[in-house]
Parts: C-alpha cells; structure tokens; sequence
C-alpha cells in the first residue's frame, strides 16, 4: 500500500484555502491541520496577555514556547485548543485575525510554530494549507497547490463569512484589509507568501470550493497512482 500524501494548500487570505483543505481531507480520509488557526491562537493569547504584536518581540517567542496548541478532529470539524481550553469560536474573530498576521511576520514565533507543524504533518496523510506551506513548512511534500483568486472575490467571501456569523463589516474596509493583508505577507522577512516552483497554481475566483476541492482530490490519486509505480 502506498505512503498517504502529504498535500500542502497555500495561498492569500479569503482565497478559500481552508473550506477547501477541510473538504478535501475529508473526501480523502485525511487529518486536516489549519497552520492559520495555530497563529491565530497565539494572537489570541497575545492580545489577552496585552503582549506587543509588532516587530521582533522576544516576548512573543517565549509566549509560543510555553504555549499548547492541540488541533483536533472531533465530530468532522476541528476544534482548536489553546492550553487546553477550547478557542475555536474566540479565535475568529476580525481583530485576531489582523493579530495573527502580524505576529506572523516573527522569525521566533514562526521557527516555534513551523516545528510544531512538522510533527504533526510527519507521518503522511495530511492536508495542510496555510502560506508557507510548501515553501518551507514541508517542501518535500508530494503535491503542492497554490490557491488563489482575485482580491474582490476574496474580500466579498471574507464578508459573507462575518455575515454568517452576525459581524456586520464594511465590505470596503474588508477589501482594504485583504490588501493589506498581501502586503504584509509579500513583504514579511520571514517566510514570505509565494508559490512554490513545483505547485500547481488553482484560480479560484469563478470556481465553488467543492469544484476546487474535487479537482486537488483527482490530483492526489494521480499522484498517489504515479508514486507506487
């Protein structure tokens, strides 16, 4: 029987990176691990700590240190446990979000944060998304997508998100958060978001996300077909 895939979805924000990676572990059997909920929990315990989320913090490396970050599948969702206590509603929340990115940009934080990633995803049968996931978090990994779409769509999904859920926001401030947030990731020092050279590049601005997570899934078998022979 061949080795399980690791599969690595990056992509920028709003691109539908983690509706898509869920479903696809599910078509697949496969544990989905969102890298994106590990920093947004660190954030979470940041702001609550009243921690400086700008610059090189040395605090925030010693905060991710002695931070526990469990994800677990439960009931065919996953739940996020930050110390034990589950946070996976208080984590999702606009002002965690911007948090998140900006501690993201910490080497310390990340070089934390990525080691926890690793062993988790080591044994095969993953599906992982995030920004730097085939970049750096497992370049090794068999099949590599770069999701993507354009700004508009991904602002307007980020907004019906918040819609959803009650959080009426303004969808042109939302559209000057995504910005903002591309540039954060392009320009951060430390394992910035690009595509890597050997991921298949999926635009998904015209595309439902069970379109999308079907054609990642095709791709998988081929993959997995092409590895045993």
């Amino acid at each position: 029987m061949p080795r399980r895939l690791t599969i690595a979805i990056d992509g920028p924000a709003g691109s539908g990176k983690s509706s898509v990676a869920r479903r696809i572990a599910e078509l697949l059997d496969y544990l989905y691990l969102d890298s994106g909920a590990m920093y947004r929990a660190l954030a979470f315990k940041a702001l609550r700590s009243g921690l400086a989320l700008d610059g090189h913090d040395d605090d925030l490396v010693a905060l991710a240190r002695d931070t526990r970050i469990d994800l677990r599948a439960e009931d065919s969702t996953q739940r996020v446990f930050l110390d034990h206590d589950d946070v996976t509603t208080a984590i999702r929340t606009p002002e965690v979000s911007q948090a998140a990115s900006k501690i993201a940009v910490n080497p310390g934080v990340r070089q934390v944060l990525v080691a926890e990633q690793r062993r988790a995803g080591e044994r095969g049968g993953v599906v992982m998304e995030g920004r730097d996931i085939g970049s750096v978090v497992f370049p090794d990994a068999q099949l590599k997508i770069f999701l993507t779409a354009s700004p508009e769509t991904r602002a307007e999904r980020r907004w019906r998100e918040h819609e959803q859920k009650g959080d009426h926001i303004n969808m042109q401030r939302t559209l000057d958060e995504i910005h903002e947030r591309d540039r954060r990731d392009l320009q951060r020092s430390s394992s910035p978001l690009v595509r890597a050279a050997d991921a298949v590049v999926v635009d998904s601005t015209a595309m439902e996300p069970e379109e999308v997570a079907r054609l990642v899934v095709l791709l998988a078998k081929e993959q997995a077909s092409a590895n045993a022979n």
